[in-house]
């Protein structure tokens, strides 16, 4: 009786471990935040607010710790008031961290009748979405490297929030040995690739798309940047890592000769791929789990611009 119990358990525990993220999880997160009553959450409005409280007590259902204090929320100024960015840890058997960051705010509203709500789905609910997928997907996991998950505020307004999390002195401890950040940004949509597809941007300044592309999970694809001329590499979150010599990068789905949605009002619900979304979730999820700091070590060469 006490074989059949212990393997009863044991079986529990490998379908809790190996579970995956379910599309409504996906759905839900995504929805809240794009939603209209967040109002395009702006840096600076209450609802901005909400959404960086929302994401904080998803970072609590994923038991993540805090990152310096006694709050994941993590405060800057901006025009004499606080904001906030919001900031995770989940602990590994390496000491080595990956970085998951996107960010929350987008542009608010405008005095339009009718529809005049910016409700940014793809930019960047998305991202946000993608790496809370991420968390969940480990929440009863013990990973490889350590992770980080950040939820930056004020990109829209010039990358202010990731510029201020990534000065703070700290997050020192994580940003000294943090091996990679992935940026999530705009991947609402299917790729021109097809689905399971995202681009890395500055694909030509290091090796971290080859080395992830290795292990990848379920066919997962990191392409090289359709539009390197655009320099994207230099103008998202990942910069103010960048400045800091940590390998990162942002990555994407969003096909810009179509994206007749970027920063305009029909950027809600409607635009989103939710099956594409939530294979990418869990497929990076299982890539992750793959990586280690012996199979995972990417360098930048001398191709980049650190200032």
């Amino acid at each position: 009786m006490k074989k059949l119990t212990y393997l009863a358990l044991s079986m529990f525990s490998i379908s809790i471990f190996a579970q995956e993220v379910p599309q409504e999880r996906v759905k839900t997160i995504l929805s809240t935040l794009a939603s209209d009553e967040m109002k395009g959450r702006e840096i600076g409005t209450p609802e901005n607010e909400n959404a960086a409280h929302y994401i904080a007590a998803l970072f609590k259902e994923n038991k993540l710790e805090y990152c310096t204090g006694n709050s994941y929320l993590i405060p800057f100024e901006y025009k004499g008031q606080k904001a906030y960015n919001v900031c995770g840890i989940k602990k590994g058997i390496s000491d080595q961290y990956l970085g998951f960051s996107g960010h929350f705010d987008h542009i608010g509203t405008s005095n339009k009748s009718g529809d005049n709500i910016y409700n940014g789905a793809d930019d960047d609910a998305s991202g946000i979405t993608t790496l809370v997928g991420i968390a969940d997907y480990f929440k009863n996991k013990k990973p490889q490297f350590s992770m980080v998950f950040m939820a930056f505020n004020g990109e829209e307004k010039g990358m202010l929030g990731s510029k201020a999390i990534s000065e703070d002195k700290n997050l020192d401890k994580i940003y000294n040995k943090m091996t990679a950040l992935f940026n999530f940004e705009m991947v609402a949509t299917e790729s021109q690739w097809g689905k399971n597809a995202l681009y890395m941007t500055g694909d030509g300044f290091s090796d971290l798309d080859e080395l992830f592309n290795k292990n990848a999970a379920n066919g997962l694809t990191i392409k090289p940047d359709p539009y390197a001329e655009q320099q994207l590499f230099y103008r998202s979150d990942n910069v103010s890592f960048v400045k800091k010599k940590i390998i990162a990068h942002s990555f994407s789905t969003v096909d810009m000769t179509k994206a007749s949605h970027y920063h305009h009002e029909n950027d809600d619900v409607t635009i989103v791929d939710f099956n594409n979304m939530t294979q990418i979730i869990n497929n990076f999820g299982k890539t992750l789990d793959q990586l280690n700091p012996k199979n995972f070590a990417p360098k930048y060469n001398d191709k980049v611009t650190f200032n």
